[in-house]
């Protein structure tokens, strides 16, 4: 979902590959087993910057995103690396630059790191970044071989300038947090809750908050399947998915036609970011903590419109 031009990254590639023989419609089991990378490390001591306040700040989670030779996304969450930068989280293939159906982050088409990317926050804030690190542009590096990796691994940091650091919030909107990283998965039923910011939806910022609920773990934990009462669109990819604590469990990285048709996937952010900061060139990058408590029913949203969606039935033909 690199923007309102082109699709879910994965959307046409899933209906192709899936196409009619998609007629039984199962719920995909947990994964058992996660790859043993390590954990995101903690903040080193570079002093944190005096953030905006949250109501009053200009750019934040959730903000949008166009990287140059790219697309236009939403923004997940803030990250700090060990020399006191300032990261925003975006998808990987935001920077992509070849057709929607190529979706391996090993082989497609993309921006190199040191692209441009704008930034646009609240109030006509905009900024230039820097994209300093990509898991595709890694991968490739690498030569990954891992097909869960390649598959699931999609995520993108862009360095702010130091103007953007200083009207920044790192909360999540409506939900407050991110209360930390989530490394436990997220297993079929549970809770989950993103905020997205697509161009598609007119600035109406009322379907901007989603609940959903998980059909379960994918690619040996590399990402999960989740429904919400109004999907991700285009221009949603790279938004934030917080669990039901608060924790950052992932980011918005597909929109699937099937097999669970209209389902999002959602790529894991501790395997991700474990990724980067063990293959990448940036030293420890770890993610930043909200500075308002997370709560699963915000003020201002109908307690209907966060009731997590069913899903469709186990064994459905349509």
């Amino acid at each position: 979902m690199r923007g309102p031009g082109s699709w879910a990254r994965r959307a046409a590639i899933a209906g192709a590959a899936a196409g009619v023989a998609a007629a039984a419609v199962l719920l995909p089991s947990t994964a058992s087993a996660r790859p043993a990378l390590a954990a995101p490390t903690a903040l080193t001591a570079a002093p944190a910057p005096a953030w905006a306040s949250r109501d009053g700040a200009a750019l934040h989670p959730g903000v949008s995103t166009t990287t140059q030779g790219g697309g236009t996304c939403t923004s997940n969450f803030l990250f700090r690396g060990g020399d006191g930068s300032v990261y925003i989280g975006q998808a990987a293939h935001c920077a992509g630059t070849g057709e929607s159906t190529e979706t391996d982050g090993c082989t497609s088409a993309t921006m190199p790191v040191g692209t441009s990317v704008t930034v646009r926050g609240d109030r006509g804030f905009t900024a230039t970044g820097t994209m300093v690190y990509s898991s595709w542009a890694t991968m490739q590096r690498q030569g990954e071989t891992d097909p869960n990796t390649c598959a699931y691994n999609d995520f993108a940091l862009v360095k702010l300038p130091q103007e953007a650091v200083a009207v920044a919030n790192p909360t999540v909107p409506w939900f407050g947090g991110p209360t930390g990283v989530s490394t436990g998965g997220l297993p079929a039923g549970a809770q989950t809750f993103s905020y997205g910011n697509s161009p598609v939806r007119g600035g109406l910022s009322a379907l901007s908050p989603k609940a959903g609920v998980s059909a379960g773990d994918v690619g040996g934990g590399w990402g999960h399947t989740v429904y919400t009462v109004s999907p991700g669109v285009p221009g949603d990819s790279g938004s934030a998915f917080l669990d039901s604590s608060g924790r950052a469990i992932g980011l918005l990285s597909t929109l699937n036609l099937a097999p669970l048709p209209v389902s999002n996937g959602v790529s894991d952010l501790s395997l991700a970011l474990a990724y980067a900061n063990t293959h990448g060139e940036l030293g420890d990058v770890s993610l930043v903590d909200g500075t308002a408590p997370f709560t699963s029913t915000p003020p201002g949203v109908a307690p209907q419109d966060l009731a997590p969606p069913a899903g469709p039935p186990v064994g459905a033909t349509s």
